[in-house]
């Protein structure tokens, strides 16, 4: 069933018909429920009959026929759609699996892809049989397909060849193109890039943009080149901006940006009272950031915030289904939709005690429901990493005559470097440290200085980049060898140093990128780290996002890359990294 093109077979939507004929049972039927019926914009009591993953019937009607039916009085339970998440980065030290089968505990059962780490990583084969695999599990899985890597890298015309885009643009699981990180050279005149948006606009999908600080000219631009959405207002006038130009505007709670209460201050000073063009989002936040909540902790922020509950819940749900042409599957409890529900104990508290997900129980009274099967990651060529080469002391010389500094979590900026750095140790009375990008065959590297990210760090690898290259930060080079050698012995992984002994770790089984243990054990695995980077000297919020954003040329001002030291408002390559 969910290896053909449609959804369901013709043999299935005979069955489901049966249902209402009273030839066949529903699997589940819940009695006399207080649901959101977003059509009327009420909650409204009613009669729902599942069948497998499919809600058949809305009603006051009941079946009349209910062998081997489960059947649940839902008189004292309200009920919502599953809600959506259309934004998700799900690689953020977690992978795909894990993000759903945690996000699905707090209600969210759809969730909206970035394809970035599978068309870096993967060959096209194994990503698509991975999308086809991941259609078998409770959440329903859909993606993005990227135009460009948000970086520079040296075999960019190979991996977003056009043979490539047009493979991922034309996947059923494919609902837009984008994010449009770069999109600055969409505006400078790159028509492959117009072609991709154009093929996506004939397909009927969407595109996402992603333009922080954009003036209303350049919001109109993007409009007139394609695109439908963006999810970077960071104040209430830029969400009015947006509504202005006719954009879908995702507002952001998330680990870097976590905006949305001033953003609902700001838009009900400014008396933005019109919801249906609005959708929440989290931006891929990292999974610390997630303990207390997903979609829910927007919802619940929402409604505290005095949005009239009906379009907190709709911003979560039928606005996002709505916006991608999915709601008749989607977004609401309806006849025919997929059986998404989420069972409340009020209507003020959204983070349901238990959650339906393609008919099956994924959270049952707050317990989690084991229902995720689990997955050899083998299969698409996700494995540890296997590093046929060695790094010796030679590798760090440190000469350059400018380094990178810190503005926070994610910024940096170019310094001059006015310490003495020939020494195998740096002293602990600045915040100045060896940093090195170092590519993961082991082909070419760039070392430079790096400022603010700590005082007294003695070693620091990371194989989770934007790149998936490989990052050292330190004061001392031997413990930075020692860091290397681990990360390798681990098959990838991030892992910190000091005296030569290993102060955490946290490894990354899968290519070096991602973890493949659950995110409830990965959350202490994180704060773990950051404690450690904290007690010595790393001042900002988010150091997963540190190194992830080192390479991303889609933030200002100066990137370290494959292609070496670049500077992002001039689109220069300043210093081209070393073959080694």
């Amino acid at each position: 069933m969910l290896e053909q093109r449609y959804r369901w077979k013709n043999k299935h939507l005979r069955i489901h018909v049966s249902v209402l004929d009273g030839k066949t049972s529903p699997t589940i039927l819940l009695k006399n429920a207080l649901y959101l019926n977003q059509t009327f914009r009420q909650w409204m009591r009613g009669n729902i009959w599942i069948y497998e993953d499919r809600i058949v019937y809305v009603g006051d009607n009941l079946p009349t026929k209910v062998e081997n039916c489960e059947i649940i009085d839902c008189t004292n339970e309200i009920l919502v759609p599953g809600y959506i998440e259309p934004h998700a980065h799900p690689y953020q030290l977690y992978n795909p699996h894990t993000l759903a089968a945690y996000a699905s505990q707090f209600g969210t059962t759809t969730i909206i892809n970035d394809n970035m780490s599978l068309i870096m990583n993967l060959k096209k084969k194994e990503a698509f049989s991975l999308l086809k695999d991941l259609r078998s599990i409770p959440t329903t899985m859909y993606w993005w397909c990227r135009f460009d890597p948000q970086t520079e890298i040296l075999n960019e015309e190979d991996v977003f060849s056009h043979s490539n885009i047009k493979s991922w643009l034309e996947h059923d699981a494919v609902l837009q193109g984008g994010e449009l990180t770069g999109w600055p050279k969409l505006l400078d005149g790159d028509d492959m890039m117009l072609h991709w948006i154009q093929e996506a606009k004939r397909m009927n999908k969407k595109i996402e943009g992603h333009f922080p600080g954009a003036s209303e000219k350049t919001l109109a631009k993007m409009m007139l080149l394609g695109s439908d959405s963006d999810h970077e207002a960071m104040t209430g006038e830029e969400v009015y901006n947006r509504l202005m130009q006719g954009y879908m505007v995702s507002l952001r709670y998330s680990s870097i940006r976590p905006d949305l209460p001033d953003l609902l201050d700001d838009m009900k000073r400014l008396g933005i009272e019109a919801y249906d063009r609005l959708m929440f989002n989290t931006d891929g936040s990292t999974s610390t950031f997630y303990e207390q909540g997903i979609t829910d902790q927007m919802i619940r922020i929402a409604i505290d915030k005095g949005v009239p509950v009906i379009d907190a819940y709709n911003m979560a749900t039928v606005n996002i289904a709505r916006y991608y042409n999915i709601d008749h599957l989607h977004g609401n409890i309806a006849t025919g939709r997929v059986a998404n529900i989420n069972f409340l104990s009020s209507i003020e508290d959204p983070t349901p005690h238990s959650v339906l997900a393609k008919g099956k129980w994924v959270k049952r009274d707050g317990q989690m429901v084991e229902a995720y099967h689990s997955i050899n990651w083998d299969d698409y060529g996700l494995k540890p990493m296997e590093l046929d080469w060695n790094l010796s002391i030679d590798d760090l010389q440190f000469s350059m005559p400018f380094g990178i500094k810190m503005e926070n979590s994610v910024i940096t900026k170019p310094y001059s470097i006015a310490i003495d750095a020939s020494y195998d140790e740096l002293s602990t009375d600045h915040d100045e440290c060896f940093f090195t990008l170092i590519d993961r065959n082991g082909k070419w590297r760039i070392n430079t200085l790096l400022k603010g990210f700590a005082t007294n760090l003695s070693a620091l690898a990371s194989s989770f980049s934007n790149t998936s290259d490989i990052i050292l930060i330190g004061k001392n080079k031997r413990d930075m060898l020692a860091a290397f050698d681990r990360m390798k012995e681990l098959g990838g992984g991030i892992v910190m140093v000091e005296e030569e002994q290993v102060v955490c770790e946290i490894p990354l089984k899968l290519n070096g990128i991602m973890s493949n243990l659950p995110i409830k054990e990965l959350i202490n695995e994180e704060k773990k780290l950051l404690v450690e980077l904290k007690d010595r000297g790393y001042s900002f919020s988010d150091p997963v996002y540190s190194l992830l954003f080192f390479s991303a040329t889609h933030l200002p001002y100066i990137r370290i890359t494959q292609q070496g030291m670049y500077d992002v408002m001039n689109k220069t390559v300043l210093f081209p990294s070393i073959m080694r």
